[in-house]
């Protein structure tokens, strides 16, 4: 079987989760410290806050945007659902706006055209690792008073611009489930130029607690939304190695690239530009319309090889459907993408004769589909 994804572990893991374990300092300890400056050190940002997922990082970001009750938050449709759920957990409404077709990512005048009088904030989203449109969505943020939170959590090593994504002054979000560019099995980081603002992570992370509080004093409503000191030495030990993740995943993808150049009936990710690096997290590509995918699965499936449909579009997700009424037709680029949208096997350790396998079994099934 080629799997969809794999981890890239190795002896300098064992050996500093080793270390926590001897230590007796399974949470709340130094670790998780280290880890938080190492990871601001690599964004080049005064401050970083890990905590337990993405989501919950996320969740954090839109409690600090001040989003609350009867509040809406634009977000894209073509994203996992926790870009729209970490505004539901503070009792606002989701707002979708549709995409780029080319990108993925929001469009911003789709985004600036659904702003209302309601509208707290916009989450955008780095769909895929490729940067999204950072400042024509600032410009939207700023014309209409809005809090602007970037989910990166599919992003880590990605620049806007020339500077790493996440270091451009806003709240930014990354996640490290364990097929993201980096792993610290579960968690995540809120990346911040404010301390004030990273103080108060620091502090609803853990139920609220202050630094000035007693052990169990607290200060404010908060969560457990720690990660621990385990998370953490995984953490310290695949930044150390980052540079290293991420060649390799570049090296797949540009291999996925020739390999696949000229398939008819398929659509490669969006290239690089000037002002957008990509950061490869997954590699999806598109069918043409009309191909059946379920079958092109199944069929890849037969030859030992998983591949995913990916993404499903969170407007049409049953519990959105019935909570807020969406509907298909809502948002045509998104639905086109989710229904055509296929990932395939991708790693750092990805053999090349396996690439080779993935190629030719789907240009097979593309072929046998016409």
């Amino acid at each position: 079987m080629v799997p969809l994804s794999k981890p890239y572990l190795d002896g300098r893991e064992e050996e500093l989760v080793l270390e926590v374990l001897r230590s007796g300092r399974l949470s709340l300890g130094p670790a998780i410290d280290r880890f938080e400056e190492s990871f601001a050190g690599r964004l080049g940002v005064p401050f970083a806050a890990a905590v337990s997922s993405g989501t919950a990082g996320l969740h954090l970001a839109v409690r600090l945007s001040g989003v609350g009750p009867g509040d809406e938050v634009i977000t894209s449709p073509y994203s996992f659902v926790a870009s729209a759920n970490c505004a539901i957990y503070e009792g606002a409404t989701p707002v979708f706006s549709d995409i780029d077709p080319r990108t993925l990512n929001l469009d911003p005048e789709a985004v600036n055209a659904a702003v209302t009088e309601r509208t707290r904030a916009i989450v955008a989203v780095d769909i895929y690792g490729y940067p999204c449109e950072l400042d024509e969505l600032r410009t939207v943020a700023d014309r209409h008073g809005l809090a602007l939170v970037q989910d990166a959590c599919q992003a880590l090593g990605a620049e806007y611009r020339g500077r790493p994504v996440g270091s451009h002054g806003n709240l930014a979000v990354f996640a490290f489930y364990p097929n993201k560019q980096m792993t610290t099995g579960e968690g995540g980081v809120v990346a911040t130029g404010s301390q004030d603002e990273w103080e108060l992570l620091k502090s609803l992370r853990n139920h609220g607690r202050a630094d000035t509080d007693g052990w169990l004093d607290h200060s404010r409503l908060g969560w457990n939304y720690r990660i621990d000191d385990l998370s953490a030495a995984l953490g310290i030990a695949q930044l150390e190695k980052l540079d290293l993740l991420l060649g390799l995943r570049s090296g797949v993808a540009a291999r996925y690239a020739e390999l696949l150049e000229g398939i008819d009936g398929l659509e490669l990710p969006a290239s690089d530009d000037a002002d957008h690096r990509r950061s490869w997290f997954v590699y999806v590509v598109k069918l043409s319309a009309g191909t059946d995918r379920a079958r092109v699965i199944a069929e890849l499936e037969a030859q030992g090889i998983q591949t995913r449909p990916y993404l499903p579009s969170i407007h049409l997700q049953a519990y959105m459907r019935e909570r807020y009424g969406f509907s298909e037709g809502m948002f045509p680029v998104s639905e086109d993408a989710s229904r055509r949208t296929l990932a395939l096997p991708f790693f750092p350790q990805l053999d090349p004769e396996d690439q080779e396998r993935v190629a030719a079994a789907l240009a097979s099934a593309i072929a046998a589909d016409r």
